[in-house]
């Protein structure tokens, strides 16, 4: 609707997000008036992370001289308060038990299954990540190119537990292989029972690969005759250590089953429990 109104105020130079007009078009009559005319000099410019400065009451003023009807004016404001009102909400819920926001952890993102759309027409670059219990989750796209929110192990979580496992194997240098392998076992599979969740499977593989190589480096420091090759690692850990394999179901899957009843619902929310009065 707004693209209606406003298409016939562009000029014919004029090619940001406009129907039918690509960056590829706006180079070719860069790189064309630069050629049939005496063109000097380039002015370079960019505007400094505009719709997260830019005034949104002269961005409402603007549309009122165009936009007659108040419930797209209201519904085009509510796009960037709804988010926002919620945030200052909870700052004032929280205020009346003397507990504030960390402001270093606090934050407004933008994600979900229209982000890496709107983020593009506005060349912000992919939406930004967010940790959650342990891990990153990420917008992405499945095989099939839908949408879907991909999770990883926290990069942070994961150097802290290969840091703890490293020290440990050090105490442990001079056990038995054996002794060794039993006790990495227990340590990889108590790491899978937890990260082993869909989309991660790189991130287990990566944490199996580093253990392997520790526990390589481990054995070789034991004595400098010590002769432990690839070859001989690799075999003890598929004799001791399980690979890399998804341990959960998918979080619809699963979330189906606990909670049979629940349905999506635009009014109440991102969620409704209809079993259990929880909404």
């Amino acid at each position: 609707m707004l693209n209606a109104i406003y298409e016939e105020d562009f000029l014919g130079f004029s090619y940001g997000f406009r129907p039918k007009r690509s960056q590829h078009d706006a180079l070719d009559a860069l790189i064309t008036g630069i050629h049939c005319t005496k063109v000097n000099y380039i002015f370079d410019a960019d505007l400094r992370s505009f719709f997260d400065s830019v005034s949104q009451q002269w961005l409402i003023r603007f549309l009122k001289h165009r936009i007659n009807d108040t419930r797209m004016l209201r519904l085009i404001q509510k796009f960037d308060k709804d988010a926002r009102r919620f945030q200052e909400a909870m700052c004032d819920r929280l205020r009346e038990f003397s507990l504030s926001l960390h402001p270093e952890k606090t934050r407004l993102i933008e994600f979900g299954r229209f982000a890496v759309e709107r983020r593009a027409h506005r060349r912000l670059g992919k939406p930004e990540t967010f940790n959650f219990l342990g891990f990153t989750l990420i917008c992405g796209t499945s095989s099939g190119g839908q949408f879907q929110i991909k999770r990883k192990t926290r990069r942070d979580r994961m150097r802290a537990k290969l840091k703890e496992i490293k020290e440990e194997m050090r105490q442990r240098r001079h056990h038995s292989i054996p002794e060794q392998g039993h006790w990495l076992r227990q340590v990889v599979t108590g790491f899978f029972a937890y990260y082993a969740v869909p989309t991660n499977i790189w991130s287990l593989g990566t944490f199996r690969s580093r253990i392997i190589d520790l526990w390589r480096r481990s054995l070789r420091r034991r004595s400098q005759k010590d002769g432990t090759t690839w070859r001989r690692i690799t075999k003890l850990a598929n004799d001791f250590l399980p690979r890399a394999r998804i341990l959960h179901p998918w979080p619809q899957e699963c979330f189906a089953v606990k909670y049979p009843r629940w349905e999506p619902s635009a009014r109440m929310g991102p969620a409704r429990f209809c079993a259990g009065g929880a909404q």
